[in-house]
């Protein structure tokens, strides 16, 4: 018997082709859904997009096929439905939930469909309603085509041991020939030789050698890193090679302040890439920021204040002459370093900068893809984000396109991560990170 999978508007606004991944069942779209996808459509986000995708998506399918309302046939063999709500259906929920919400809607139709002697599994991101379907005794899952499991997050670091011949070979010689298969590409690792000092390298799993660090000692913008992560990462972002750095960790980690050093570095210094390109996505609390007044610097500065904290303490560890605010002022206005926010990234190409996309576990995983296929020749991008910190209505630790981001790309030759676990912004926030999670 086939199942039935009601979608809940949530899921169609996180993922506009989910309806495409449910096999051969029966996908059900209630109509109350297509009223509240209305009210989304003329956002300029992502879930603006998606809102638009599955109207198109749907108006092909009336087109091509029959009636929504009987069953359009979908290429993996599967069935959708757009279904009215029997609004006498309500009658048969408790009194609480019998006032006509969408999502009593959505409930009373996912019931009288159950009690028709249909399986029927409503798939929704929202825990209250799926907790308000489990004590109906109707069976709710989240969507989960994109989720991680954070607790296996890959950290991108393993320690390894081996003997002391190939510790003294490594050590002369800054590289060690080296085969094993559960290592990734581009994996930072701590080398471990009986009571020997401590080693720091890189895997290049297409060679099969292990390499020093060759950033070790490197002070960047005024800063030195100040443990073994922030080592790693100053290699994996100084390395022009690697064209693609995830960072992971909590706040006060250092992860936006090494990516901006080295990008200033790479960008000021080296003159490596013509531009430094910070984005962050933008959360709409309320008006979207096209709504703010101001010209585009204006709207975005208030959005992109941690990044000016961090570039006026680079300014002043470098000893620059002139001031952080002002310093930022003239490179913008000399289009060496641009804020852009994620949105207006959509439909861009651009080569030959060095691009900081941070807080990036507010993106879905689809905005990952949209922003990394942007990239130009000779560009390097680096994601820097916190998954336990997520201000996005429909993502969580699990589901975010960064996590999403580090399992898929563990294993490709341009890619690298490393997840901090340490703080160093202060003690105290050291340990109200670990007490307050």
């Amino acid at each position: 018997m086939k199942k039935i999978f009601i979608i809940d508007t949530n899921v169609l606004l996180h993922d506009a082709n989910c309806i495409f991944k449910f096999q051969d069942n029966i996908v059900v779209i209630p109509i109350v859904v297509l009223e509240e996808l209305d009210t989304f459509k003329k956002r300029m986000d992502e879930v603006g997009r998606n809102c638009r995708i599955v109207s198109r998506i749907l108006d092909d399918l009336r087109k091509n096929e029959n009636k929504l309302s009987e069953g359009a046939n979908l290429a993996n063999g599967g069935i959708l439905k757009v279904m009215l709500s029997d609004m006498n259906a309500l009658n048969d929920l408790p009194q609480e939930l019998r006032n006509p919400t969408a999502d009593n809607r959505i409930l009373a139709l996912a019931l009288s469909l159950q009690k028709a002697g249909n399986k029927v599994i409503l798939i929704s991101k929202d825990l209250n309603m799926r907790i308000k379907a489990d004590a109906l005794e109707i069976e709710a899952e989240d969507y989960e085509v994109d989720k991680v499991n954070i607790e296996e997050l890959y950290s991108g670091v393993a320690q390894i041991e081996i003997s002391t011949d190939q510790y003294e070979i490594l050590a002369n010689n800054r590289k060690l020939k080296y085969e094993i298969d559960n290592l990734f590409s581009n994996q930072c690792l701590i080398i471990n030789s009986e009571n020997l000092q401590q080693l720091y390298g890189i895997y290049d799993k297409k060679e099969k050698l292990i390499r020093l660090l060759k950033y070790d000692s490197s002070k960047v913008w005024g800063i030195r890193p100040k443990n073994v992560e922030q080592l790693f990462a100053f290699d994996l972002l100084l390395n022009d090679e690697i064209k693609l750095v995830t960072l992971v960790g909590f706040a006060g980690t250092g992860k936006t302040l090494l990516a901006l050093a080295t990008g200033l570095a790479k960008v000021l210094d080296e003159n490596k890439y013509s531009k430094l390109l910070v984005s962050r996505p933008i959360i709409p609390l309320g008006k979207d920021l096209g709504y703010l007044p101001g010209d585009v610097y204006e709207k975005l500065m208030p959005r992109m204040q941690p990044i000016s904290d961090n570039l006026e303490f680079l300014f002043k560890e470098s000893n620059s002459s002139l001031s952080a605010s002002g310093e930022l002022e003239n490179l913008i206005e000399n289009n060496v370093i641009e804020l852009e926010a994620v949105t207006y990234i959509r439909g861009r190409s651009i080569p030959n900068q060095f691009i900081i996309v941070d807080e990036a576990q507010n993106l879905t995983p689809h905005e990952i893809k949209t922003i990394i296929t942007r990239v130009g020749a000779n560009t390097k991008i680096v994601f820097t984000g916190d998954p336990y910190q997520i201000d996005h209505p429909y993502l969580d630790s699990d589901s975010n396109g960064l996590t999403y981001l580090v399992e898929r790309f563990k294993n490709q030759p341009l890619a690298a991560h490393i997840t901090f676990r340490k703080g160093e912004r202060s003690e105290l926030a050291q340990i109200a990170a670990e007490l307050l999670g």
